[in-house]
């Protein structure tokens, strides 16, 4: 089935921007929707932004529009986060996920996923 692997997290201050990467390994993204989700500390596991990867089509939560856009790149099958204007309630273990779909739906709950990484910090100081 493959691995999903993140990379790009890191320490910012607030307003900063950071980008992460999820790439797949063993298998392709085709016919698959990849999601970000994040997860502070005490918190659960939240939807941020989800792409299908054949159309493109991208969905996002509201606390991140206009901040932060999500992007694929199909020749390095690696799905993108950039994140810009940081702030400290951006701080979280941030994870992508992925899912087998062949319709246009984007799930935005993590039980809808059923492939996922180990996850990258993102921490972001005031």
């Amino acid at each position: 089935q493959g691995q999903l692997v993140e990379s790009g997290g890191g320490l910012v201050q607030a307003g900063d921007s950071l980008s992460l990467s999820c790439e797949a390994s063993g298998r392709t993204f085709s016919s698959r929707v990849i999601g970000w989700f994040r997860q502070a500390p005490g918190n659960e596991r939240e939807f941020v932004a989800a792409i299908k990867w054949n159309s493109g089509r991208t969905s996002n939560a509201d606390s991140v529009k206009g901040r932060f856009t999500i992007s694929r790149d199909s020749a390095k099958n690696t799905v993108y986060l950039q994140m810009n204007s940081l702030k400290p309630e951006d701080t979280a273990v941030y994870y992508c996920a992925a899912v087998d779909s062949y319709t246009t739906y984007l799930p935005r709950s993590p039980p809808e996923y059923n492939y996922w990484g180990q996850g990258t910090q993102v921490t972001v100081s005031s």
